[in-house]
Order: structure tokens, then sequence, then C-alpha cells
């Protein structure tokens, strides 16, 4: 068995080879309070392991689910930095060649000083147990919903903006702020839908309400908003009447399946990933039921990479499994090619389909610099782990969006019918 002071000189010894051969600009702070190199700068930017614990875990099972639990527990963490410069400094040789480049022999004998020795804890992830189930039910349904969305409308309003809008902002400037980056956005709703005064509009999975309240304030349109969560849907009654808009505006706590009536006008806006893969065919049927004909539908919704085949399409990355469990229970999502399909499959034209890509890369890196700017403030709220876990997803999202590993589009389409749809010729009017 290994004594302390052999594992702690060897994994040294690793980390300043590795350093060497790849490159890095990065430093690394030990347990001991010891650096690599020796000479690291104070203000340096550097990787900090807590414990030799989080060492041997990582080498007996480096999977994102370990990476995670040491993150949130903070027994990895980063000194003067965060993970966007982790990820801008991380070497770009293919793991395969990194494997040939470094000393096999050196891997080898540190892996074997650190085989046996104990994890240590916390782990606070673990608690979490799998991915959760998408039957579509309204119990699963709000189940999924109040795990991510009812944390706490205090620790939301820490990084979202004035009006606690929770989805991707428009930047006609990639300058712009996040306050004008999501009214700009909730304009741009309004004036695809081409809502008018009088006309009745559905937003199904409202929020906090700034969508239905923003068309009604602007646009004299008639709202109804649907929600699972009900902290959104607290504050979102708050938020109307605050306003004045009792009278146009009303919120519902109920599952988009349970709606009765019919629209002029309809939006899901980041809420269609949580409906899961199975259960697309009930949900574009019952929006085609609650839309009058002739109505316009904009379905906004972040999207995966199409594959060659279905089985490819259904096989998931470790990172968005990771996704689903830790921060987006039951979430699933699919590929703008399957989106028009099922629009179409299911009664809809459409007419229009925007990428907002890197709109998005721009919305989760405003909110998490926000959040992390409102660190100690989150967490008296929710506590470390539950922003350190925040921080890593908003962080990874951005950097998912940005490196074009995920996509989002805004589609808008209308119920299908004989003779003109009634839109515009052109798209000038969008972009006046």
């Amino acid at each position: 068995m290994s004594t302390a002071a052999e594992r702690l000189g060897i994994f040294r010894q690793l980390l300043t080879h590795a350093r060497e051969r790849l490159r890095l600009d990065i430093g690394f702070v030990l347990w001991d309070g010891s650096t690599v190199p020796d000479d690291l700068a104070p203000d340096a930017f550097a990787i900090v392991l807590a414990d030799e614990g989080a060492v041997a875990a990582l080498i007996r099972r480096p999977k994102i689910e370990t990476l995670a639990n040491l993150w949130v527990a903070a027994r990895i963490d980063l000194r003067n930095g965060t993970l966007f410069d982790l990820v801008a400094r991380r070497p770009t040789i293919r793991t395969r060649e990194l494997r040939k480049t470094l000393d096999k022999s050196l891997l080898i004998k540190t892996l074997a000083k650190f085989l046996f020795v104990p994890r240590g804890s916390p782990w606070p992830l673990e608690q979490i147990h799998g991915e959760k189930a998408r039957s579509g039910n309204e119990v699963a349904n709000k189940k999924n919903i109040e795990y991510h969305y009812d944390v706490s409308n205090a620790f939301y309003a820490l990084f979202l903006d004035p009006q606690m809008v929770y989805s991707c902002g428009y930047f006609t400037d990639w300058s712009n702020d996040i306050v004008t980056a999501q009214r700009d956005k909730l304009d741009m709703i309004c004036r695809k839908l081409r809502l008018k005064p009088g006309d009745t509009f559905l937003d199904i999975g409202c929020g906090w309400g700034a969508l239905v309240c923003h068309a009604a304030q602007h646009y004299g349109v008639r709202a109804h908003g649907v929600t699972l969560a009900e902290n959104q849907y607290a504050l979102a009654k708050e938020k109307a009447a605050k306003l004045g808009l009792e009278d146009r505006v009303t919120i519902e706590l109920k599952d988009y399946t349970r709606l009765e009536g019919s629209f002029d006008k309809i939006a899901s806006i980041g809420m269609f990933e949580h409906v899961g893969l199975a259960n697309h065919r009930t949900y574009f049927q019952t929006i085609n039921r609650l839309l009058r004909p002739q109505g316009l539908y904009l379905h906004h919704a972040i999207a995966r990479t199409a594959k060659a085949d279905r089985k490819g399409f259904r096989r998931k990355r470790a990172e968005a499994v990771a996704l689903a469990r830790y921060i987006f229970p039951g979430g699933e999502l699919d590929h703008i090619g399957m989106t028009g399909a099922n629009l179409e499959s299911s009664g809809f034209e459409v007419h229009d389909i925007e990428a907002w890509r890197e709109h998005y890369a721009r919305t989760c890196r405003l909110w998490h610099d926000r959040l992390l700017a409102n660190r100690d403030a989150a967490e008296r709220e929710v506590g470390r782990d539950k922003t350190r876990l925040w921080l890593a997803y908003l962080a990874a999202v951005s950097i998912a969006f940005e490196r074009n590993t995920a996509r989002i589009f805004q589609t808008l389409a209308s119920r299908r019918g004989r003779g003109p749809s009634g839109l515009p010729p052109t798209r000038a009017d969008l972009y006046r």
C-alpha cells in the first residue's frame, strides 16, 4: 500500500509531465497546498484539487457523473477563472493521440498508487437516482417541471432579466445586454405571430408570465398562459395584477393536454423540450385542436443534430444523459427535420424556420456571468451545491451552442387549409 507522500509525489510528476507534453496553460493546486508548477503565480488560472480521493475517483470511474459530483461538492474547483477559461485552454489533441503523447509507464504507476484509495465524500448528486421517465402523464409532467422551475423565484431573479424570461434571447447586436435581448425576443415572437388587438393568444409553458403580459400590453391581445410550476404560476398572476392586465391576461396551473377552447395564435417557447419523444404526436395534435383555422403557431425549441438513422439518433451522449438526470428531468430533444415532419403530419403548414444557435450561446453566457456575480446571494438562497450545479449547467449549455453541438430554432406554422395563408409575401415586416 502506498503512502500519502508517495501518491502526492507521483501525481505531481504526472501533472508536470502532462503540462510539458501538452503545453498546458493551466496550473494545479493540490490538497497539501503545493502547486504545479512550483512557481505558480497567485493570480494564475489553476485547477484546485481538494483531496486525493477526488483523483482516485476519477481514475477508477472517469465519467461525467464523477466529475459532476466532484465539481458540485467543490472537491474540484477553479482558481482565477471559470469553466469558459478551462475550455479555452483545453488541449486540442484528440484522446487517441493523447494516450500516445503521455508516458504510459508513468500513467500506470500513478493509477496503481491511487487504485485502492477511498473516493472520499461528499457525493451530493448521487441522491438523484437515474434519468427521470418521460411518461407524458400529468403527474410525471408536473413532477419533472417542479424539479427545475420551482427551485426559487429569488434564485432565478439573480441571473435572469427583470421580466424573468428563461429562454433564448434575440440579439440584434452581439453587444446588447440581456435586458435588451429579451425585450427584443418578446417583440420578435409577437411580430412573427402577427398579433393584433382582439386576438386570443395562448402561451404554453408561460414561465413567469413575461410573454403574455408583453403581448397584452403592446399588442392588445387577450392572453392565456399555462404552466405546471407553482412558483411561476404565483409570480405570473402577481405580475399581471401589478400591470393592471387582469382583464386581458389569465394564468392557469394546468397540463397542456387538458386545455380546452380555441385560440387565434399559440406560442410554445422553450417548453417542448420537456414533452418527450414518445409524446410528440399527442403534443402536436393538441396544438392543432386548440388552434383556429388559419391560426398561427410559433414553435421555439432546442434541437439535436440529425443522424444517419433513427437508432443513431436515439443514442444519447453522456452529456445529454447527465443534463436530463441533474437539470431537466425527462427532457428529450428532437431534430429540426423531425419537427417539420411532426408538424406536417399533424395538419400544419410550415412557413418559416429560423436558427438562433449563436443567440443561445450568448444568452447562456450572460446568465452564467450574472449568476457568478451574484454567487454569494445564490448560495444563501439555494445552497452551494445547487449554485455550483447551475453555474456548470449554464456554462456547458453556452459552450455546446457555441461549438455547434446543440441547435435551437423558431418554426412558424399554421393550420393547413386550402387557399391563401394570409401571411405577407416577405419577412420585411419582422425586421423593421
